[in-house]
């Protein structure tokens, strides 16, 4: 493992840095051009000798994504599930969790659109979702969340990193408080996974859903989700399961797979299971702590440029930040930006607040969302500010 990051190697691991700037890996990072030959490779085994005898040939391939992402996550492979994106992923999880009308379910104003329509599904069959207000620093209020502990709270949703923001929740305390009610802990890090490390016993999530896609730099249409295996027995049958996820033991009956595998379907992209199991390999091989502390500085030094600009809005908050910096300029829409900047081969994207977040004061507009890696340089810091400060 890696105990500082060679910028240059993994930019030649990365062909694309020769052609753009790429500050849009909250939306999806560039991979490399292993993964990229991982997939185009299996697909051209596939079709020479077949689907399913590829699948027969290419086990140890495959199963890479459980065993790197164990590694990752600090779990058990079994815990694992592959789906097709972390919504994907929320949502087998949520369902799973036997909720009745009077239960409870505390959630924050992070919460990503999918999981917060899943929630307002759950509120028409009785069950109360409580809001916890953010803190003076944008993030989850913890001491609002603890005093709203009680025995009622069956399930603990919380979004890690918000898709329009730069802050971090503080997820492990949220984690321990919810352990000690005895509540189940969902917590969605599509965001948070491949740019900072996730231990899930350091986080005490009963449940952790993300996508290959960002900062993990995969394949699109691949995700997981974890789930801690003490709890298996606790919770409801998928509502959608299949010959991989059961076995059809009777006429009448059915057992399901005893490990994290009932939330997995037999159908899936193997081309994109064997690339993400090589780009959570490569992140493995660089380090989780490297990553983050790279990631976070290259952050930190362009909310820095951006904010010494005039005209220029910075509007992360929270006590920690991750590497999504979103701002505003002042008389520019965010999408006419990012369409100049695409122009000039920067790649960058937009976000609007969620309705519970505008619902607490936060302004309801879009916002540009800039996003760095750790292949991302100094100088593309420059040169993006450059151009932010010709918009102002």
């Amino acid at each position: 493992m890696r105990t500082t990051i060679d910028v240059g190697a993994v930019r030649a691991d990365t062909p694309a840095c020769e052609d753009v700037i790429h500050f849009n890996n909250a939306g999806a990072a560039l991979p490399t051009q292993r993964v990229v030959d991982t997939g185009i490779e299996y697909l051209t085994y596939e079709a020479r000798v077949g689907g399913y005898e590829s699948v027969m040939d290419r086990d140890e391939q495959l199963n890479l994504v459980y065993r790197a992402g164990a590694e990752m996550f600090g779990c058990d492979p079994d815990e694992l599930a592959l789906t097709s994106n972390a919504s994907e992923a929320w949502w087998r999880a949520f369902t799973s969790v036997p909720l009745q009308a009077g239960d409870r379910v505390l959630t924050g104003n992070a919460e990503y659109v999918s999981n917060a329509f899943g929630l307002m599904q759950a509120q028409r069959r009785g069950i109360e979702v409580t809001v916890i207000p953010d803190d003076q620093h944008g993030q989850i209020d913890v001491e609002l969340f603890e005093a709203e502990l009680d025995e009622r709270v069956k399930l603990v949703s919380l979004t890690h990193i918000p898709t329009s923001g730069g802050l971090v929740n503080p997820a492990a305390e949220v984690g321990a408080m919810a352990a000690a009610n005895g509540s189940l802990f969902l917590l969605d890090a599509c965001q948070s996974a491949g740019q900072m490390p996730l231990n899930v016993e350091e986080l005490q999530c009963d449940f952790m859903s993300l996508t290959g896609r960002k900062f993990l730099r995969g394949p699109r249409g691949t995700g997981l989700l974890y789930v801690r295996s003490s709890v298996m027995t606790e919770l409801e049958h998928p509502t959608f399961i299949d010959g991989y996820s059961a076995d059809w033991t009777a006429v009448d009956g059915y057992e399901l797979n005893p490990t994290a595998k009932r939330f997995e379907l037999f159908e899936t992209s193997f081309a994109g299971k064997a690339g993400l199991g090589v780009a959570i390999e490569y992140a493995n091989s660089i380090g989780l702590d490297a990553i983050q502390e790279r990631v976070v500085g290259l952050a930190a030094h362009l909310r820095e440029k951006l904010t010494s600009i005039n005209g220029v809005n910075v509007h992360d908050q929270g006590i920690n930040k991750c590497g999504i910096v979103t701002f505003s300029i002042d008389g520019v829409d965010a999408i006419v930006f990012r369409d100049g900047a695409r122009a000039q081969g920067i790649n960058v994207s937009t976000a609007a607040p969620s309705v519970w977040q505008v619902s607490q004061g936060a302004p309801d507009q879009s916002i540009v969302r800039s996003s760095v890696h750790y292949y991302n340089t100094e100088d593309e810091v420059a040169r993006f500010c450059e151009l932010v400060a010709a918009s102002a």
